[in-house]
C-alpha cells in the first residue's frame, strides 16, 4: 500500500497499539498507527497528498503564476492595481536593487514594516528573488518590540512605511541595519493619484526631521537604481529559509519561526488542492483585510491565490470599516478571508446591507475561534457559511480546515488538510481515544525547520520524529473532524493576534508602581478575548488610566490591556511563582466594561 492508501509507518513508541489499531480498524492510518478517520470525510476531488517535485522553490513557484497571467491583475489597492506581469517586473528590479546596490548575499534578513499597500508583495517576492530572507514585522510595534525582532534577526535593511521611520529610528543605533528604504501609500499609484493619496496618508503626522546614520533610499528611487542593473539569479535551494515570522510562547520574547520555501509552497499546493477539489478552479477576487505580516493573510492569500491567478484586493485600514464597505461595493468579490472581529465589525455598520454578496463563494474564518452568533449573521447575510480552520504560524500556518459545501457552521476546526498528519496525545505521551482531549501534535511538510537561533526551545515544541507540539488541546471526533477544548498554557488570542503574558507582565512589571502582575486573557466583547492585568501595587495613587497609558507607550495596540483589577495578592506556588490559572479562577470574569481601545 501507498501512504495515500494508508500504509502503516513504525513508530516504536506506539509498535504496540499500532498492532491492536490494525487488527480492529484495516483502514487508513498515520504513521504512528493513529487512525485517519479524516480522509472518509474529505470533499470529492480533494488528494490525499500533494506533489512537491514540481517546483524547486517558491520563487519558482510565483514564476509560473506571471508567466501563465501575465495580463491578469495580481494586487489592487484603492481601486489602482498591478498585473502579474508588474510584479514580475518590479520585484525583479528590486531585487536587482538589493544585490547591486545594498549589496546583499542570500541569507541575508531584510525586514518589511508596511501595512497591505501594493508595494509589499513587490519588496517581499523582490527580497526572496535575491536569495535573502524575509522578516515581516508589525508596522504598529513599539521601539522595544521593533528592537527585538530587529536585533534576534539581524537583519541589515529595513523597507517601511514612511509614517512609521521615526521608530526605526529610535532603534537603529541598537541594530544591525545599514539601509533604510522608505515608501509612501500611493507610491505605485499613477500620477496624479500618488501624489493625492501620499499627501491624504501625510495628513496629520508630523513631519520627521531626524537624520537616518545608515544609507536611506526612497522606494520610488530605489526602482530606479534597480532598473539599471543585472538581477544574477542567485541558486536558491527547496530547503532554505524563506521566512523568519516571528511568533513566540507564553514566556520570554518572540522566537523566529524558520520557514522554508519547501514549507511554504506545501501549504500553498495544500490549500490549492482544497480549494480546487472544494469550490472549483475559477478565477478568484480575495478580499485581504488581514494584515500581509501575518501569516494566515501572507500565505493565504499573498501566495496563495497569486499561483492559481487570483486577484488580492488590499484593504489598508480595515479597521475603518465606512470605507472598508466602500471598497467591497466595487468590485464582484469572491472570496473573504477573516477573523471573528473583522466579520463583527462589517456585520455592526448600518452600511453593509448595501455591499452585492452575489458573487461570494468563500468566507473562511481563521487566527481565533469564529463566534456562532457571528456565523450565523454572517450566513443570514451572505448566504455563505463561514468555514472555520486552524493553523498557526510554525505550520506555514494552515493545518485543518472545514470544506466549504457545509450547510451549517460547525464549531469545529475541520480536518486535516493534505499531506498532514493530526494526532491528539494525553499527558503519559500515549493517544487518547476518540473523543477524548489531548494536545494536538502535526506533522506535514509545512512544519517549520525551527526557530531561530533557539535549539533548545525547538526542542521543546519539535520532537525527533517531526511531530509539532502545538500546546493546543482537542480531541478528534468519529467522523474525522478536530474541535480544539482549550489551550495546553496561556496564550491570549486578541483578533486573531497572538499576546504573550509573560511580554505584558514584563512591560506592567517596570512601573514604578507596581509589585507584582499576572496577565490572563478574558472574554470580551469588541476582541473576543483581551488582555486583563490584574496587579499588586505599591502607590495606593496608582489607577487603570495610568497602566493603560504606560502600556500604550511599550505595547502594540492588540497587546495593550483593557482590563485592570488591583488584588492585595497574587496566588503563589510554595516556591513563590505566580499561578496564572489560579489567577484565571479568581479573576477571569470581567468586573469592567474596558478602559482601552485596542483596536
Amino acid at each position: 500500500m501507498n501512504r495515500q492508501q494508508g500504509a502503516p509507518y513504525r513508530c516504536v513508541r506506539h509498535a504496540a497499539t499500532n498492532v491492536l489499531s490494525h487488527i480492529a480498524y484495516p483502514m487508513d492510518y498515520d504513521r504512528c498507527g493513529m487512525r485517519k478517520l479524516w480522509l472518509s470525510s474529505y470533499p470529492a476531488g480533494v488528494p490525499h497528498e500533494v506533489d512537491l517535485n514540481g517546483y524547486t522553490s517558491l520563487v519558482d513557484l510565483c514564476s509560473e503564476a506571471w508567466t501563465t497571467y501575465p495580463d491578469r491583475r495580481a494586487f489592487g489597492n484603492y481601486s489602482n492595481y498591478l498585473t502579474f506581469a508588474d510584479i514580475d517586473r518590479l520585484s525583479g528590479t528590486f531585487a536587482a536593487f538589493l544585490q547591486n546596490h545594498v549589496r546583499l548575499a542570500p541569507g541575508d534578513r531584510v525586514a518589511i514594516m508596511m501595512p497591505n499597500i501594493l508595494q509589499y508583495p513587490v519588496a517581499m517576492l523582490g527580497i526572496l528573488r535575491a536569495g535573502c530572507i524575509v522578516v515581516n514585522t508589525n508596522p504598529q510595534y513599539t521601539p522595544r518590540e521593533l528592537r527585538h525582532q530587529l536585533v534576534d534577526s539581524g537583519a541589515q535593511c529595513i523597507v517601511v512605511f514612511k509614517n512609521m521611520l521615526p521608530t526605526v529610528h529610535k532603534v537603529i543605533a541598537d541594530t544591525a541595519l545599514r539601509t533604510v528604504v522608505t515608501t509612501e501609500l500611493g507610491d505605485l499609484f499613477p500620477f496624479p493619484k500618488s501624489a493625492i493619496f501620499n499627501r491624504i496618508a501625510r495628513k496629520g503626522q508630523p513631519k520627521f526631521t531626524e537624520r537616518i546614520d545608515v544609507e536611506a533610499f526612497a522606494f520610488g528611487d530605489a526602482l530606479k537604481l534597480g532598473n539599471g542593473s543585472t538581477l544574477d539569479p542567485p541558486s536558491i535551494a527547496f530547503d532554505d529559509t524563506a521566512f523568519l515570522q516571528y511568533t513566540g510562547g507564553t514566556t520570554g520574547l518572540s522566537k523566529g519561526a524558520m520557514l522554508s520555501h519547501r514549507n511554504i509552497v506545501a501549504n500553498i499546493l495544500q490549500i490549492e488542492a482544497w480549494f480546487q477539489g472544494s469550490i472549483g478552479t475559477e478565477k478568484e477576487i480575495v478580499i485581504t483585510a488581514l494584515p500581509l505580516y501575518h501569516i494566515y493573510a501572507l500565505t493565504v492569500n499573498c501566495l496563495g491565490f497569486f499561483h492559481t491567478g487570483g486577484l488580492n484586493y488590499l484593504i489598508t485600514d480595515p479597521r475603518d470599516t465606512a470605507r472598508f464597505i466602500k471598497e467591497l461595493k466595487r468590485l464582484p468579490f469572491t472570496a473573504i478571508a477573516g477573523v471573528n472581529t473583522l466579520f463583527k465589525s462589517l456585520l455592526s455598520h448600518e452600511n453593509i446591507t448595501e455591499v452585492d454578496f452575489s458573487s461570494l463563494r468563500y468566507s473562511s474564518g481563521g487566527g481565533a475561534a469564529i463566534e456562532r452568533s457571528v456565523a450565523d449573521a454572517w450566513e443570514a447575510l451572505t448566504g455563505k457559511t463561514i468555514s472555520e480552520g486552524y493553523g498557526l504560524t510554525e505550520a506555514s500556518p494552515v493545518v485543518c480546515v472545514n470544506p466549504f459545501e457545509l450547510d451549517e457552521f460547525t464549531g469545529c476546526i475541520g480536518i486535516p488538510v493534505p499531506s498532514t498528519e493530526c494526532r491528539i496525545v494525553g499527558d503519559s505521551g500515549i493517544d487518547t481515544p476518540l473523543g477524548e482531549p489531548g494536545e494536538l501534535y502535526v506533522r506535514g511538510p509545512q512544519v517549520m525547520r525551527g526557530y531561530w537561533q533557539r535549539p533548545q526551545e525547538t526542542a521543546e515544541i519539535l520532537d525527533e520524529d517531526g511531530w509539532l507540539h502545538t500546546g493546543d488541546i482537542a480531541f478528534m471526533r468519529e467522523d474525522g473532524y478536530f474541535k480544539l477544548v482549550d489551550r495546553k498554557k496561556d496564550l491570549i488570542i486578541v483578533s486573531g493576534f497572538n499576546v504573550y503574558p509573560g511580554e505584558i507582565e514584563q512591560v506592567v512589571a517596570n512601573h514604578p508602581g507596581v509589585t507584582e502582575v499576572a496577565a490572563i486573557g478574558v472574554a470580551d466583547a469588541k476582541t473576543t478575548e483581551a488582555v486583563k492585568i490584574v496587579v499588586v501595587r505599591n502607590d495606593p495613587d496608582l489607577g487603570e488610566t495610568d497602566l493603560i497609558t504606560y502600556c500604550r507607550s511599550q505595547l502594540t495596540g492588540y497587546k495593550v490591556p483593557r482590563h485592570v483589577e488591583f488584588v492585595d495578592e497574587l496566588p503563589k506556588s510554595n516556591i513563590g511563582k505566580i499561578l496564572r490559572r489560579s489567577v484565571r479562577e479568581l479573576y477571569g470574569e470581567n468586573q469592567t466594561e474596558g478602559v482601552s481601545d485596542v483596536n
